[in-house]
């Protein structure tokens, strides 16, 4: 007769030196870790030894104070005060965990003092680029503003065409930027802050003062005309509108020179209405009248996408939107 067949227990699995893994995922350090106040409330209950000075010390009710105090036993899970008649007494835990609250606070106010000096430093100055009918006859009053609000900080202004106002901004060399082209520039954000008409101007000895009816929009694309060179948003906004320029007949850098020139007589121009009212008013300068094209355009404030102003350009940006010029957005 045939032996029945043994077989041999399997070997015991042999014990794992590795840690057990944890049974879910660890919950953040923010939810682990009492808040400031809670560790600052802890820590003048250890120096006063009563909750309720504590609490007045730290402007808050007794009650919320004594909240305060079982939320944070609950989520460190031990118990941190003793409450009696005679006062409120640290347990052997507490007195650790105060200990430790106590490096806790001394860096957040390190902290705080360094992210004060972060602001201070930015606050100190401001660089703005702007182009060149908004430099001229717009941000000195914005500025004059600004001084009162804020007398300490120093403010440099580069003024530019857009295309020059929105490389600088691109390149760091500027906090805030302002400019009167069609669109926003590519890499940046921005804001209308006002709305500005541009007009075709002449000396009073032009033909086109004597002239009985408004000028066509083809006339005027036709004509050579003293201009803003090109980048500038004076430029953009006429050449979109009238499909198109004649070769300028004299290209100048600023609003200033071109408008000199129109005065002198060299030729009729194109401006915008903020930087010839006076020479309107006064005669120097005469506004030819349109016909089927409007001329008007937005002024923008700028700046590189995702980094809002803060500080002081957050304030000029204020006091822009309170808005001069021929009408605020």
């Amino acid at each position: 007769m045939s032996q029945p067949a043994f077989s041999a227990p399997a070997p015991s699995p042999a014990p794992s030196s590795a840690p057990a893994e944890a049974s879910g995922p660890v919950p953040p350090l923010g939810h682990r870790v009492p808040d400031l106040g809670a560790l600052q409330l802890l820590l003048a209950v250890a120096r006063l030894g009563s909750l309720g000075r504590a609490a007045r010390e730290l402007g808050i009710t007794q009650p919320a104070a004594s909240s305060r105090v079982r939320a944070m036993e609950r989520q460190l899970g031990v118990a941190l005060v003793d409450r009696s008649p005679r006062g409120s007494r640290l347990t052997d835990a507490g007195a650790l965990v105060t200990d430790w609250a106590g490096r806790i606070v001394e860096a957040a106010e390190a902290f705080d003092a360094g992210a004060q000096a972060l602001r201070d430093r930015r606050d100190s100055r401001l660089r703005v680029a702007a182009s060149m009918t908004i430099a001229e006859y717009l941000l000195p009053g914005w500025l004059i503003a600004l001084r009162t609000q804020r007398p300490d900080t120093a403010v440099s202004l580069l003024a530019g065409n857009s295309a020059a106002v929105a490389a600088r901004l691109l390149a760091g060399e500027a906090d805030l930027g302002f400019v009167e082209g069609l669109t926003v520039p590519g890499g940046l954000d921005g804001v209308v802050i006002a709305h500005d008409r541009l007009v075709v101007v002449t000396a009073p000895g032009h033909p086109w003062a004597r002239r009985g009816k408004p000028l066509a929009a083809e006339e005027l694309a036709a004509t050579p005309l003293i201009l803003r060179e090109e980048g500038s948003g004076t430029r953009q906004v006429l050449d979109a509108a009238l499909g198109g320029l004649a070769r300028p007949l004299i290209e100048l850098s600023s609003t200033t020179a071109v408008k000199a020139s129109a005065v002198s007589g060299a030729g009729p121009s194109v401006l915008s209405e903020l930087a010839v009212g006076e020479e309107l008013a006064a005669r120097r300068l005469v506004e030819i009248p349109l016909k089927d094209v409007r001329l008007r355009r937005e002024l923008r404030a700028v700046w590189p996408t995702g980094h809002r102003p803060a500080g002081p350009g957050r304030d000029l940006l204020t006091l822009t939107r309170g808005g001069k010029g021929q009408g605020t957005a």
